[in-house]
């Protein structure tokens, strides 16, 4: 199996679950499975002894709420408790010993993982139906862990339907350390329908049990300082994006060892991998007040097929055609919002800003019978000619300090949002339509034929992007993004020496099972022209990822080894000393990711670069074909 897409390993997952179809509708009498927003620690504390009981019991899954669809599924309760998503949470100071009590009241065998001394998926108990069984295990180093059950035959992978809501968090702190932050768990539940043009039956994604827009709505003040767990249960990658903020990422773990990162290790960013299984440990403080969110940056998994009122992929019945509906916004799954109070005045509108008209096109029947789109920019020959559908977008060059008033223009049939990727901005103009803003001011979609202006000023010098935050896994995969380049006052942009190289989709996918799926594109080719350098000329290379459903892998080759480049910034801040080195230009990363390089080569002769979908252990016959580009240098 190679898990090309997000969507597309539910395929091979159904494979694994020895052909699991999907289950009959649950009976609204079924006994609910509350979701648990993780604040109340479960058992009891005896001196350093922690005893928890737990019990796994079938019931019913609400993740849009108790009037939404309920679908059937497992979930942990303490006895005598509540069902519950995630399971009760195993909290406790570091040297205590958790010793939990088991009981399978399910019709099936249950493997339990992550209560053993082994911890995280390398332990397992296998308990009988009916049947009661002891774990035990002492917590000896501060971090974020986790618990799961399996009824599924085969690996742990398998699970995404009945048992995909066994999962529970344990977390440890240090002795002195007191429990002010919050825990977030990502699980899902799907299944597919090889009659239906999506390849889905009925899905969800959710964060403690819920999905948006019922998660749970986060509340801060103004400069608070947040530390967030994020625990991935889920067999793929989740790049979790945060609007508006860098956070710093503190640690990572994979349910075994929790690394707490070095201060010189830790990093900045707003878009982070928490892959399968993995947990991260991340710390930030809103400066400005607003609404914000904080998502995966997978466009699938925030799109209708995540919505469990979708009917096998479309979000109704009678909307056969590309366009969404006009709703406040067009978000689902894997999104938490953020609401910041003010803690003093509000930042009052730039004075005398540059204006910059940006004009979002369409055009019928590009992507097969699917529109494209495309961003273009007021003034420029393009504008002129409708026929004109360019992409990536044009770069948006920016100087840090200097304010904009962007004038976004709809001549689509779709609404149109623009999110500003990485820029620290007012909430209003983030991009998030129905929820950007506060109070009464609030973001509206841009409607067909309609424009806004939205206004900021970028606080930074670095490498960012512009793209579509509505219907974005039609908007995005059909060509709405395009590269932002912020530069220091005084500074120019040479696109001799400053190389973008922006990879996305051709195209949007219908069957997100099977395909056919779109060729990835750099720079808005599925076969790039060849590149030409200068010997001795030191180049900047700004990578961007802004596929829909799809890891990026990358490669810059010299013969069949990467050619070694220096680290300059990360998601547009530029990194400090010590993370600035030098290092194989090689590496696999997620939409919403950016990074900046710079390389100087010394001889001529010839390079090259090759990119693709991941071939994640696959065999050389398997492994997803890698696109090469020649590079010349002169």
């Amino acid at each position: 199996m190679t898990p090309r897409r997000s969507f597309a390993m539910l395929a091979g997952l159904t494979t694994l679950a020895l052909g699991a179809s999907a289950p009959s509708p649950a009976h609204r009498d079924a006994e609910s499975i509350a979701s648990n927003d993780n604040r109340k620690t479960a058992g009891a504390l005896a001196g350093s002894v922690l005893t928890v009981q737990l019990e796994a019991r079938a019931g019913t899954f609400y993740p849009e709420g108790p009037t939404g669809v309920g679908v059937p599924a497992f979930a942990w309760s303490e006895v005598g408790g509540q069902l519950q998503t995630p399971g009760p949470l195993i909290r406790v100071k570091v040297g205590t010993t958790v010793k939990a009590s088991i009981h399978n009241a399910l019709a099936k065998s249950l493997t339990v993982y992550g209560l053993a001394p082994a911890r995280g998926f390398k332990d397992s108990l296998v308990i009988a139906p009916g049947a009661t069984s002891d774990a035990e295990f002492k917590a000896t180093t501060p971090g974020t862990y986790y618990y799961a059950g399996q009824t599924v035959p085969g690996p742990i992978q398998a699970r995404f339907q009945e048992d995909g809501q066994l999962n529970g968090a344990i977390v440890v702190d240090p002795p002195d350390a007191p429990a002010n932050d919050r825990i977030f768990l990502i699980s899902w539940w799907f299944t597919l329908d090889s009659t239906s043009r999506s390849g889905l039956g009925r899905g969800t994604m959710s964060i403690n049990g819920l999905s948006w827009p019922h998660t749970e709505r986060l509340d801060a003040t103004q400069n608070d300082s947040l530390h967030w767990r994020v625990i991935n249960t889920t067999p793929i990658d989740h790049p979790m994006h945060l609007h508006g903020f860098y956070f710093r990422v503190d640690g990572m773990g994979d349910g075994v060892v929790d690394t707490l990162l070095a201060p010189a290790d830790r990093r900045m960013a707003v878009t982070e991998i928490v892959g399968p299984g993995q947990t991260m440990d991340m710390t930030w403080s809103p400066n400005r007040p607003g609404n914000w969110i904080f998502h995966c940056h997978f466009a699938g998994h925030l799109s209708y097929h995540v919505a469990m009122d979708t009917y096998e992929g479309v979000p109704h019945p009678e909307n056969e055609h590309s366009h969404m509906t006009d709703a406040p916004h067009q978000m689902y799954g894997l999104v938490m919002g953020i609401r910041v109070a003010p803690s003093g005045p509000l930042a009052k509108a730039p004075a005398n800003p540059r204006k910059i008209r940006l004009v979002v096109r369409e055009k019928d029947n590009v992507y097969g019978n699917h529109p494209g789109y495309a961003f273009v920019l007021g003034g420029t020959p393009a504008e002129k000619n409708p026929e004109i559908l360019p992409v990536p977008g044009p770069p948006i060059v920016l100087v840090r300090g200097q304010p904009v008033a962007v004038n976004i223009v709809n001549q689509s049939q779709d609404h149109a949002a623009v999110h500003w990727h990485g820029i620290e901005l007012q909430s209003y103009p983030d991009g998030v339509p129905g929820w950007s803003g506060s109070g009464n001011d609030i973001l509206p979609a841009i409607a067909p034929g309609e424009s806004l202006t939205v206004q900021f000023t970028p606080p930074r010098a670095g490498t960012f992007m512009y793209h579509s935050h509505f219907n974005e896994f039609q908007q995005i995969t059909s060509g709405m993004y395009g590269p932002l380049i912020v530069l220091e006052p005084g500074q120019k942009y040479d696109p001799k020496t400053d190389r973008v190289l922006l990879f996305s989709d051709g195209g949007p996918t219908t069957n997100v099972i099977a395909g056919p799926f779109p060729p990835m594109l750099m720079n808005g080719q599925a076969q790039p022209d060849p590149i030409d350098l200068k010997a001795g000329v030191t180049y900047r290379f700004r990578v961007i990822g802004i596929t829909g459903d799809i890891s990026t892998q990358f490669k810059f080759l010299d013969g069949d080894k990467p050619i070694e480049w220096r680290a300059v910034a990360r998601d547009g801040m530029t990194l400090p000393a010590s993370q600035a080195t030098v290092r194989p230009a090689a590496m696999i990363f997620d939409p919403g990711q950016i990074f900046d390089f710079e390389y100087t080569p010394k001889a001529k002769g010839e390079l090259a670069i090759e990119f693709g979908a991941p071939a994640f252990g696959a065999p050389p016959d398997k492994a997803p074909k890698q696109t090469r580009v020649e590079v010349r240098v002169n």
